[in-house]
């Protein structure tokens, strides 16, 4: 089975907000955003500590950011099912 090469991810912050993303490698990406290593959002450096509570993986870098903005887009409560479903995502297109 071919591993996705972009990964498109959701944050629990600290402060209890939601953070969406991409990265080809969630583990790196996770470690940036609390400041472990050089590289993390602006937003979540006020944030920390952060956790991945979702990811999935994407076919192209194109699709993950598709995803990224659709996710953004939903309300909290939709958020929050997808996170507590473990569902993979599935835009209504």
């Amino acid at each position: 089975m071919k591993q996705s090469s972009w990964i498109v991810y959701i944050l629990n912050c600290a402060d209890g907000t939601l953070y969406t993303g991409v990265t080809t490698d969630a583990e790196r990406r996770l470690r940036q955003h609390n400041g472990e290593i050089v590289g993390g959002a602006r937003y979540t450096r006020v944030r920390r500590p952060v956790a991945i509570v979702w990811q999935q993986g994407c076919d192209s870098r194109s699709q993950a950011c598709q995803y990224e903005s659709q996710i953004k887009a939903l309300s909290r409560s939709a958020k929050e099912r997808l996170i507590t479903s473990k569902a993979s995502w599935t835009p209504d297109d």
